[in-house]
Order: C-alpha cells, then structure tokens, then sequence
C-alpha cells in the first residue's frame, strides 16, 4: 500500500517535474559550485533544460513502468528506456548537430536481445495453452518472476 502510494505521488508529479525547465534562466554561461557550465550547441540553458526535460520525464516514467510490470512481455520496455538513455546522452554532447540521429544502430543490440527473448516466451506460452487447459492470466502468473525486492528486480535484468 505503501509503495503504491509513493508510486501514484511521483507519477502525479510528473506535469510539476515537467514544467521545472521554466525556472531555468536564459542565458548561455552558469557558474556552479560544481563548475561553469557553456550551452554552445543550444546557446542557452533553457531551450537545454527544456529539450533535456522532454527527455527525462518519459525515462522517468518507463522506469516505474518497466519495475512495476507484472506482465510476461516487460522486457520490451527496455528498448524505449534504451532510446531515451542514448538520446540524453546525445542532447548532452554539444558537438552534435542533430539530436536524434543513428539511434537505431545503437539500438540494434538492445532490440537483438530483447525481441527472440520475448518471442521465445510467447512460444512456450502457447505451447502450455495448447498442452493445458489453463488461461492466459495463469501463465502470466507461472512465467512471471516475482522477487522480494528492488535489488531483486534489478539482478532479473542483468
């Protein structure tokens, strides 16, 4: 109940969480205790924070997504966080031109892992519904790995 709760509250925050590129200055240079920071391929930590922040909010959201999850398929939802993760990276490198360029490639690794993965457990899904007279959702719940904590979940992907 707890959990739930705190997951229902960072989800509801998310329009806050969205619109906090608006308390960024437009300017190009910031001075930090942690160093100065120069926006050059931007020009300015707004239009930055504002890009970095449409970035960011989804990945937050397939996070809780993909830890959530209680179906068979969660997997997939590793190629979208793979997606955002590379283009969070490639908003930060200033030296790039366009933002959203030769993703797919650094994708295919991801998606080669993933999708005969998740087409094998469909496989042995309907190989059981054909072998038993058991429903869809009692599969889920037989295929579905369940463990006790967070760190668990993390070790079921790596």
């Amino acid at each position: 109940m707890v959990i739930g709760s705190v997951i229902a509250t960072l989800i509801a925050t998310t329009p806050y969480l969205f619109s906090l590129h608006e308390s960024v200055p437009d300017i190009k240079v910031v001075n930090t205790f942690f160093g100065k920071y120069e926006s050059n391929y931007y020009e300015s930590l707004f239009v930055l924070s504002w890009t970095l922040t449409g970035k960011v909010i989804p990945l937050f959201l397939l996070f809780i997504w993909i830890f959530t999850c209680k179906h068979w398929w969660y997997h997939t939802i590793l190629v979208p966080i793979a997606m955002y993760c590379y283009q969070i990276i490639v908003v930060l490198n200033d030296d790039l031109v366009f933002a959203d360029n030769d993703q797919i490639l650094y994708l295919i690794p991801v998606m080669a892992i993933i999708i005969p993965s998740i087409y094998l457990i469909r496989a042995r899904i309907f190989n059981r519904i054909n072998e038993a007279n058991k429903s869809l959702e009692e599969l889920e719940e037989e295929l579905m790995l369940s463990p006790k904590n967070f760190w668990g979940k993390i070790k079921d992907y790596f």
